[in-house]
């Protein structure tokens, strides 16, 4: 081989993975501009997260969610079809546990 025909190789082969790195990256970047576009602060516990699901049929579920910031938590009820999700209810500046708890009294359980 060639010292022009290794350089050759050499330099299609380094553009060949300069490709797939700026393809395994473009992901990545798009949200970070998304999230810069938004103008949503990034708040520290700003995540969601699931609470509770509970199946109801083969491809309907009822799930709670806890979302919002640390001092401004929101409580959803949805409810989740292979379709749509639907807001079935909004527990806003409570804690889901403040809820049960109030539920539960409320049953008369102990």
């Amino acid at each position: 081989m060639s010292a022009a025909a290794s350089t050759g190789f050499t330099q299609s082969l380094a553009w060949v993975v300069l490709f797939v790195v700026v393809i395994a990256a473009l992901p990545w970047l798009v949200r970070r501009w998304q999230h810069q576009r938004s103008g949503v602060p990034r708040a520290a516990g700003a995540g969601s997260r699931v609470l509770a699901s509970v199946a109801v049929g083969p491809q309907q579920r009822v799930v709670t969610v806890e979302t919002g910031t640390s001092a401004q938590r929101v409580v959803l009820v949805l409810g989740v079809t292979a379709q749509q999700v639907s807001c079935l209810h909004v527990l806003a500046g409570a804690s889901f546990a403040d809820e049960v708890a109030a539920a539960h009294t409320a049953s008369g359980h102990d």
